[in-house]
């Protein structure tokens, strides 16, 4: 079992940078919103292919393994030759902004769309031929987004899609510079000088915003910067998400997978959220993109805090927030990473990054949260029975129904340790943030607005 998960896990490591590196590359101008989409499908994935399953409606679990083993394989055999990047130039046309504002609402009906069945499912039950054509209003969304490309390709006139070259110091006041802009050339001189004036003394190297190699990354502070804050910002969100069953249940609730069920369509429109806000963020306000990972983790903060306390109704305003900030993280880092560091080795940069997330969970859930969710537990146990022997103690929870905890206290010190956390990576990102301001104003330019 270990060696399958091993190979699965890192088969999935594959699909993501595939996807990742070529979405970057052929939308260079749009990287939050086609990084939000990408991002939001595989967040949606667990629940549109048990939706698929389920008209199946097989007991044997083989024949479900055997689905998940098959199905994503031969789709990405078959489109592996499609799906590249293009290569030499970077394609913008002037229907990218509606194209993705409708892709964006496709992805909005789809998940709520799988919430009222997941729902339904619940709640009254639904006869095969419902679900079977359930499934058919399912794979009809999914393939809705198909039509974009296809009316591009067939009704679009050659002369909509504009080629630039795909240099750091890019913008949209370029076309000022090719219409004689005295100023706009002046300024980027400015800026030139200012660079090499930084470099003087040091190591000749890429600049930030240029091509960096997993080695010359890993020595610049804004990387670190950007692993601790994810480190921080998407380990505590982990916790939540790894504890999330037992923390309802000690608080009263016993149909916990209803919360399952919401924290992941929260965070499925978090990652849309944060592609698409954050994008608006770096182009209208010329705004880092890490500021709106700084607002991701500020709703994580006030998540935690909020489960900490317990009051009535925080598992539905915990889960919301903790959804939203935890699923931003992964649309956020892996766009400003790209600009940052380039999209050469965007794969190798970004994929060290994401250690972080494995680091954060081992920490903050296997030793922080259930550590102290097990202290709580032995206390409880010795107060409903003082002679129960200590052998039964040092059994986990889910051995001795004893060792159960119950009440706020289970997880009140662990959810406020977490909200210390998220402050700390809010802290960071805003250290990023004025770190990288002079990055995003040569690539994006001044604000629009």
């Amino acid at each position: 079992m270990c060696i399958l998960f091993t190979v699965g896990n890192n088969g999935l490591t594959y699909f993501n940078t595939a996807a990742l590196i070529s979405s970057v590359e052929n939308f260079p101008k749009n990287r939050g919103p086609i990084v939000g989409i990408l991002k939001g499908y595989a967040g949606l994935s667990g629940a549109i292919l048990t939706q698929i399953y389920a008209i199946v409606h097989s007991p044997d679990d083989a024949a479900l393994l055997f689905m998940v083993a098959v199905g994503p394989a031969m789709v990405v055999i078959s489109l592996m030759f499609i799906v590249r990047p293009v290569g030499g130039h970077v394609q913008a046309r002037p229907s990218d902004g509606i194209s993705f504002t409708f892709v964006h609402g496709v992805c909005l009906v789809l998940a709520a769309y799988l919430m009222g069945v997941m729902l339904l499912e619940d709640l009254v039950g639904l006869s095969q031929t419902l679900t079977f054509v359930c499934t058919i209003v399912l794979m009809v969304l999914l393939l809705v987004p198909v039509a974009i490309p296809v009316i591009l390709s067939f009704f679009s006139n050659d002369d909509e899609v504009v080629y630039a070259a795909l240099l750091p110091a890019a913008s949209p006041r370029k076309e000022e510079a090719h219409a004689g802009s005295v100023p706009f050339e002046e300024e980027q001189r400015e800026v030139l000088v200012i660079s090499e004036e930084r470099d003087e003394g040091r190591k000749l190297g890429p600049r930030r915003g240029e091509d960096f190699t997993l080695l010359q990354a890993i020595i610049k502070a804004d990387f670190w910067l950007l692993f601790s804050s994810l480190l921080l910002g998407s380990g505590s969100g982990l916790t939540v998400f790894d504890n999330l069953g037992q923390m309802s249940q000690s608080l009263g609730y016993e149909e916990t997978h209803i919360f399952v069920s919401m924290i992941s369509i929260w965070s499925f429109l978090g990652r849309i959220a944060g592609g698409y806000f954050s994008e608006i963020a770096v182009k209208d306000y010329a705004y880092p993109r890490p500021i709106a990972l700084v607002a991701a983790q500020v709703l994580m903060a006030i998540g935690h805090f909020t489960f900490a306390m317990a009051w009535p109704g925080t598992m539905y305003i915990g889960t919301l927030l903790i959804g939203l900030g935890y699923g931003a993280h992964w649309v956020i880092v892996p766009v400003a990473a790209s600009e940052l560091f380039g999209v050469k080795n965007f794969g190798t940069v970004f994929n060290f990054l994401t250690v972080a997330t494995p680091i954060g969970s081992l920490v903050f859930s296997g030793i922080i949260a259930s550590g102290i969710y097990d202290y709580e537990a032995k206390k409880q146990a010795h107060q409903y029975n003082p002679t129960l022997p200590d052998r039964l103690l040092g059994m986990v929870s889910d051995v001795s129904p004893a060792l159960k905890c119950e009440g706020s206290i289970c997880f009140f010190i662990s959810s406020l340790i977490m909200s210390g956390f998220c402050v700390i990576a809010i802290i960071l990102s805003l250290i990023l943030v004025h770190r990288t301001k002079i990055v995003y104003t040569n690539l994006y330019g001044k604000p629009r607005t």
